[in-house]
């Protein structure tokens, strides 16, 4: 492994295609060390509270998720050190009892709608990105995921959308762009982007190995 990894903070709305943007980058490192954290892994803990105040949890403001734990982590894997990834339980909507196994690799990319707007988190990143999408696309996309995916109907994903994830986007995710180091248009259809980021981080690869050897 590499004196210390890279840290690519990949952030953007819900249905932008940040994570297929990070799945694609991802893919063309399959036989190297790079890893994906999610933030949404990193929800609290709800085990306290009853079933009824869970349910009334926004998934999309900055206090749902426990950046503290996430930092920590993120911090351990810089220093070479294993991790055991929360998961998150959204029957229950708590964390789950189980975790993961994390080594730690030479990129790590961090991917989530709110990993720009955490200074600390900023300040562990070596590469921010951005997938910006338009909104149309990404509450499509919403739609289509939370009914196949989540059991959800048509009315309540829409509820929902303009309630919440439109406001809570608006007031949270959108401003972070100015953050990003990288824009990337119309998410995992980039492949242009895509590749440029694939070549940047091959790059970086190859400057650590040689400085290494």
């Amino acid at each position: 492994m590499a004196d210390k990894p890279v840290v690519i903070g990949v952030a953007g709305g819900t249905g932008s295609g940040k994570t297929s943007v990070t799945r694609s980058i991802c893919d063309q490192f399959e036989n190297q060390s790079i890893l994906m954290l999610e933030q949404d892994y990193y929800y609290k803990d709800q085990s306290h509270l009853p079933f009824e105040e869970r349910l009334k949890t926004n998934y999309d403001h900055p206090l749902a998720f426990d950046n503290d734990l996430l930092i920590e982590h993120l911090k351990q894997l810089l220093k070479g050190n294993p991790i055991e990834k929360p998961v998150y339980d959204y029957e229950l909507h708590t964390r789950s009892e189980n975790v993961i196994d994390v080594e730690p690799s030479d990129v790590i990319i961090l991917e989530g709608i709110l990993v720009l707007e955490d200074e600390r988190l900023r300040n562990l990143m070596d590469i921010k990105v951005y997938v910006d999408t338009d909104a149309d696309i990404r509450i499509t996309r919403r739609i289509m995921r939370d009914i196949k995916e989540r059991g959800r109907t048509i009315e309540s994903v829409i509820d929902q959308y303009i309630n919440v994830v439109r406001p809570m986007h608006l007031q949270f995710v959108e401003p972070t762009k100015r953050y990003a180091d990288i824009i990337i248009p119309e998410g995992g259809e980039n492949h242009v982007a895509i590749d440029l980021m694939t070549t940047k981080i091959k790059s970086i690869l190859a400057e650590r190995s040689a400085s290494l050897s």
